[in-house]
């Protein structure tokens, strides 16, 4: 894998803050992926009003992921919106994990991490798929 570029990384995160909609709780989130094939991919929160139906910048990230041709997220960063350092929530991490190489990179509030750091005994597809090669 070719080296990772956190600065453009997390500048592009930076510049996904544009399209966030937050209008309920003010919190602007932007996020950036690199992905397995090489693109760069963002996302951003899109608030509702209804505040369960709220799309986290890392599902729109997801989405966009899934929406340009899928693969595996190899690095990811995550900024506020003051463009700094934001560690996903506990849901963004398993969504991320389900979409994730193995060994994915996090630019987190404590430095670069694993997902497996950030989500220790991780559930989800590379488990299903050992259960089903010995179930």
């Amino acid at each position: 894998m070719a080296q990772i570029d956190w600065d453009a990384l997390r500048d592009t995160a930076r510049k996904a803050l544009a399209n966030a909609y937050a209008p309920y709780s003010g919190f602007p989130v932007g996020a950036a992926a690199l992905v397995d094939d090489g693109r760069v991919i963002a996302g951003a929160n899109i608030e509702n009003a209804s505040y369960g139906v709220t799309l986290c910048a890392e599902c729109s990230l997801v989405s966009a992921l899934i929406m340009g041709g899928g693969g595996k997220l190899v690095a990811f960063a995550c900024v506020d919106g003051n463009g700094d350092a934001l560690m996903p929530c506990g849901r963004c991490r398993q969504l991320l994990y389900e979409h994730s190489a193995a060994g994915m990179l996090l630019a987190t509030v404590s430095g670069i991490k694993t997902i497996d750091e950030v989500l220790p005994d991780a559930f989800g597809p590379r488990q299903l798929a050992e259960f089903h090669r010995h179930g």
